[in-house]
């Protein structure tokens, strides 16, 4: 296997220590633990990850598909995000226990509250399987032919499988489809909501300070995950213990200073660092600006109710965090690209590949790539972005749209007959149970009316919100009783089936369609891109972009210059969320106890060696979406801090990572302690977990 032995080039090769990349747990040995060690680090590749003995990876959870987690205690308690628990704090939230607002803590195990649906899962092992997976599968078969060869080594790998019965598995491409990974993975579903601070801290900033930098958010929760008598997972039960991990996580007392290692140890969602230039600039000049201008409309609305009504703010919180996160997120992106050169630095990239081809002899084999991918970008771009529009509209953004999605797909369910039509009906109807949960029809019509008319400006009808029954989970439940027959003659009765159908099967018969078909001969080419970059310029740094599948990336704590005259310090501290206090405001309040301890400088043990408490800090680590909730480690393997966000200038990071600008942001542990025992009186936490000193006891 020839792409193995580039693969092997990589890892053992030696290259200078330099930040940047999602490395794969299991493969680290050689260059990556040379290079970790030569940052600062004291950890051997098997401290952090061992199959045969308790390791980091062990501490390390996948929050319910979405986050990370890490587990601080011998008594299974978890540390993640405060807005990756957020729809779980909301949705035990009432005016009269308004988690939200004023927090939670339990002060003992009875207390805690039980999540249906929430779950952690842990990686047991990791295998590298590519020689089975790519038996056969030869560059003169078409993408088809190679699929199917895939599809079928997939079933005989999968036969073949060697793990528990309570395990389960996963298997993932890397490098465009070049390698693959087994994961044996346990899933835990019984996960308690131990502590939350309010969103004064945990949201501290909110919308304003998302993406930025200096940031002063307390972003972190506390769950406990629950176990059987045998350690073994199980669904929630009243006779559930807390679980006992195989490892769990000390926490450092001693905080973190400039030039200090860190490691953070996640699932990062997805990236995509190796597309050619005219992807790059399709993206950011086409894609984000038509859905950073959906959300945009649809915020104005929901932001506007929230303030004005209470009940409104509660309901649509989880919902205004998730469009508000990518809107803005996407903005960043956009500066970020812009102000790196990224277009050109990928086009010079270009030429470089190009002249390597033909020095190499390898125009005829690799020659027709960037051209085809000019020729494939041009064609893909008007449906790329209306596909995108119609997803904001119809999925991100307006719930009574999606509801119409949701039917639709209900109704072309029937054409499978009865049994296919029972069981979508039952999809179905969780989906409009989930949607009216939290559902405020004013609000929704008022993003309809902002949103619609950046999709199909003449086809704008706010009055179908008068006529539908859908708005209505009662009414909307009761047409959905019958066989196949009845249902259907029901909604297509509907205002607001009639006035969406049309678009959701245009979506389903010509866009989707044609999306996927360009979309996939797109896939099929960056496939050959990576392998040829890997052969023709072997002397590059290649890491495979993330896929929600376990990664180290590791960096040092380092500020950074974002533009002319501005130079930002690594650390903020608790003076500079008084300094943003602003009284009553919904992003910038502060609660009373925390000033009072600000002024009494009440700080226990939690204040650094200036006697003051740092809140978050920068570093230079590779992160995207998923490594939210994921620990900062420091050189001993101790958690120095918790993982939560990008700076704005660098969210660019997932199509282009550039070392001067790029920096993820981390809440110090030491607040997250301080706002547990001093704020929260929660100390009983704080005694369940291994507190230790580790850059005092080498003095």
């Amino acid at each position: 296997m020839r792409f193995l032995k580039i693969i092997f080039f990589f890892i053992v090769v030696q290259v200078s220590a330099q930040q940047g990349g999602m490395w794969i747990p299991s493969l680290l040995e050689g260059m990556n633990e040379d290079e970790m060690q030569s940052l600062g680090s004291k950890l051997t590749a098997k401290d952090i990850y061992d199959v045969n003995n308790s390791s980091l990876k062990d501490a390390i959870g996948h929050f319910n598909g979405g986050c990370t987690s890490e587990v601080i205690s011998p008594k299974g308690l978890l540390l993640t995000n405060h807005h990756c628990g957020y729809s779980q704090i909301q949705s035990h939230s009432t005016l009269e226990n308004d988690y939200l607002k004023d927090g939670f803590w339990a002060m003992n195990l009875k207390e805690e509250i039980p999540n249906e649906g929430l779950f952690v899962e842990f990686i047991v092992r990791i295998e590298d399987i590519t020689e089975a997976m790519l038996k056969d599968v030869s560059d003169d078969l078409s993408p088809r032919e190679k699929q199917s060869k895939i599809d079928i080594n997939r079933n005989k790998v999968e036969k073949n499988i060697k793990k528990e019965d309570w395990q389960d598995f996963k298997i993932k491409a890397f490098y465009q489809g070049n390698q693959y990974f087994l994961f044996i993975t346990e899933r835990y579903e019984d996960v308690r909501l131990v502590g939350t601070p309010p969103n004064s801290i945990g949201k501290f900033g909110s919308d304003t300070d998302n993406w930025v930098w200096p940031r002063h958010t307390g972003d972190f929760a506390l769950f406990r995950i629950y176990a059987d008598k045998n350690n073994k997972p199980a669904k929630y039960h009243k006779d559930n213990v807390p679980y006992t991990p195989k490892h769990f996580l000390p926490v450092s007392l001693d905080g973190v200073e400039e030039g200090d290692f860190t490691m953070v140890f996640g699932f990062p969602g997805r990236t995509n660092e190796y597309l050619p230039s005219v992807a790059v600039a399709q993206i950011t000049q086409k894609v984000n600006p038509s859905n950073i201008a959906i959300r945009e409309a649809a915020l104005k609305v929901i932001d506007a109710n929230m303030k004005a009504d209470d009940q409104i703010r509660i309901q649509y919180a989880s919902k205004q965090a998730r469009t508000a996160n990518s809107w803005k997120r996407w903005i960043g992106e956009n500066l970020g690209i812009e102000k790196s050169g990224a277009v050109k630095i990928k086009q010079d990239f270009e030429k470089e590949f190009t002249k390597g081809l033909k020095a190499q002899g390898k125009e005829a084999q690799y020659g027709h790539l960037l051209p085809e991918f000019e020729r494939l970008y041009k064609e893909f771009e008007n449906v790329n972005v209306t596909r995108n529009q119609f997803v904001e509209v119809f999925i991100r953004t307006n719930e009574l749209m999606q509801m119409m999605l949701r039917l639709t797909q209900l109704e072309m369910a029937a054409q499978g007959g009865e049994a296919t039509f029972a069981k979508a009906k039952e999809t179905v109807i969780n989906q409009l149970k989930g949607i009216h949960r939290n559902y405020n029809v004013k609000v929704d019509k008022g993003v309809y009316e902002a949103v619609m008319p950046l999709y199909k400006p003449n086809n704008v009808d706010a009055g179908i919100y008068d006529k539908t029954i859908f708005t209505d989970l009662d009414k909307a439940l009761k047409a959905l009783e019958g066989d196949s027959k009845t249902v259907i003659q029901r909604i297509n009765n509907d205002p607001a089936y009639a006035y969406a159908k049309p678009m959701v099967l245009e979506f389903y018969s010509s866009l989707d369609p044609e999306f996927q078909r360009i979309n996939t001969e797109i896939n099929a080419l960056q496939a050959t891109y990576m392998k040829a970059l890997m052969e023709v310029m072997p002397e590059e740094r290649y890491f495979p972009d993330a896929n929600s599948t376990l990664r180290v990336t590791y960096g040092k704590v380092n500020g950074y210059a974002p533009r002319d005259a501005v130079q930002y310090e690594p650390v903020t501290y608790l003076e500079g969320v008084i300094e943003k206090y602003v009284p009553g405001d919904y992003e910038f309040d502060v609660p009373q106890k925390l000033i009072d301890l600000y002024e009494a400088k009440d700080y226990g043990q939690y204040a650094d060696s200036n006697g003051k408490v740092p809140v978050c800090f920068l570093g230079t680590n590779h992160t995207t979406g998923g490594n939210s909730g994921s620990p900062a480690i420091d050189a001993e393997g101790n958690l120095v801090g918790l993982n939560f966000d990008r700076v704005w200038e660098g969210t660019m990071s997932d199509i282009y990572y550039d070392p001067e600008i790029c920096r993820n942001i981390m809440v110090d542990v030491r607040y997250v302690l301080f706002i547990i025992d001093k704020y929260a009186g929660a100390k009983h936490l704080i005694d369940e977990m291994k507190l230790v000193h580790p850059k005092k006891n080498k003095k």
